[in-house]
């Protein structure tokens, strides 16, 4: 996990879950909602991966999931930068998702009080997706490089995004689901740039655990 952002992983996964579950609840092509639904599974298996995820019980005895950081991540430099991009995106987050809420609450018709708590989410998720994904951009400024990405990964993640754009425009979907996807191009750009402006750390692991140095 060194040079990853582990915070990053975990909330990815939440907003994977709040997708699903709107796409489940609007008419939705069964492409797009498997889609989602694959993609929410994968992310909550990463979080098992990047974090040490255990079961506890209550003392009624009711089962819930425990989850920390693992030990040679929590005394990292990169848990310290990871922190430091959360709080700091929080400050500016949850005044506009709360506000937005309440927004919402006044303004706009709702079937029920979930689905007023499941449209504020995903709406929150996608206007302001775009900031939970600054974390790693965080911690490439901070380190002043980029992991090694070999260029078959690279070639993968450029073509990934150009499909993802097309299949936005032919695929049956809410509107603001189609808006996000070229919310996530954004972010690929400034990847690229910086890429190219701080070059590339070859000790650094990439996001699929591969370090050329190793």
């Amino acid at each position: 996990m060194a040079g990853l952002s582990a915070r990053s992983v975990a909330v990815n996964a939440a907003c994977q879950v709040v997708i699903f579950l709107y796409l489940l609840d609007e008419e939705t092509s069964m492409v797009v909602l498997a889609s989602a639904g694959v993609g929410a599974a994968i992310e909550i298996w990463k979080v098992t991966r990047a974090f040490e995820v255990t079961l506890k019980r209550t003392a009624t005895g009711l089962p819930y999931p425990s989850v920390r950081d693992r030990a040679s991540y929590s005394t990292s430099e990169t848990a310290r930068h990871d922190a430091d991009a959360m709080r700091y995106m929080s400050y500016a987050l949850y005044p506009l998702v709360l506000g937005y809420a309440a927004y919402s609450l006044a303004y706009k018709p709702h079937r029920s009080w979930y689905s007023w708590v499941l449209n504020t989410a995903v709406s929150s998720v996608y206007m302001f997706g775009f900031v939970l994904m600054c974390p790693q951009l965080y911690l490439n400024w901070k380190l002043k490089s980029v992991a090694h990405l070999p260029w078959r990964q690279l070639t993968y993640k450029f073509l990934s995004t150009i499909v993802d754009d097309l299949f936005a425009f032919v695929i049956k979907m809410p509107t603001l689901h189609r808006l996000a996807v070229f919310r996530d191009d954004l972010v690929f750009v400034v990847y690229l740039i910086q890429w190219k402006v701080y070059g590339v750390d070859r000790a650094r692991r990439n996001e699929y655990g591969y370090s050329p140095a190793e």
